[in-house]
């Protein structure tokens, strides 16, 4: 099953990565993990190339980060909220998420947006308080970019490490492939059907 998956990777190409990689920072179920974690295994076969793929990954990535920060930098707090009050169970989070999110931002500075990107957790909320407080939009896409090039080339080069089980234990491959994306899905359900409103 780990081989249908990788030739969807390979046949979507390039272009394919991209809107994964735009849809994964928009979207909270899709894991960046398994996206370019299977287009490492596809540069191991061969079949990609790391600097195209890691490009085209990065790019998704700032973009679909910048859809966030525009949201917060175009609408603000006023017309934000009313949205996040409404729509808040599918995206998992509510207003005392954001602004907990902004404090925390202008506690560390506009560094923290390369830092998180670098990193697992809390790599797309960010960026709507960086919007809210209005930070350069040039400022913070190169520092977006910068941290998802880091986080990318992590996943891919772990991606090709993990190719050689796709050779020797299939059921290895298939464990961690679709452990990833079980976890991913069940964990969303789960904070969908366990979300509740404060107050």
């Amino acid at each position: 099953m780990n081989e249908f998956i990788v030739r969807l990777i390979e046949q979507g190409g390039y272009l394919g990565i991209f809107a994964l990689m735009v849809i994964e920072n928009v979207f909270p179920p899709i894991p960046s993990e398994v996206i370019m974690g299977l287009g490492g295994v596809a540069v191991a076969r061969g079949s990609m190339s790391f600097w195209p793929l890691l490009a085209v990954g990065t790019l998704g990535s700032t973009l679909g980060n910048y859809v966030w920060f525009l949201a917060g930098d175009k609408w603000g707090y006023r017309r934000l909220q009313p949205i996040v009050d409404r729509w808040g169970r599918w995206l998992t989070l509510e207003w005392h998420d954001i602004e907990r999110a902004t404090a925390f931002f202008q506690r560390h500075g506009q560094w923290i947006v390369f830092a998180l990107r670098c990193s697992p957790f809390l790599r797309t909320m960010i960026s709507l308080p960086a919007g809210l407080t209005h930070m350069s939009h040039w400022r913070f896409l190169a520092f977006t970019f910068a941290g998802a090039a880091v986080w990318n080339t992590a996943l891919i080069k772990g991606g090709e490490f993990l190719a050689e089980f796709l050779e020797s234990s299939t059921v290895v491959m298939d464990v961690i492939i679709f452990g990833g994306l079980g976890l991913a899905l069940a964990g969303y359900a789960w904070r969908v059907a366990t979300w509740k409103p404060r107050g």
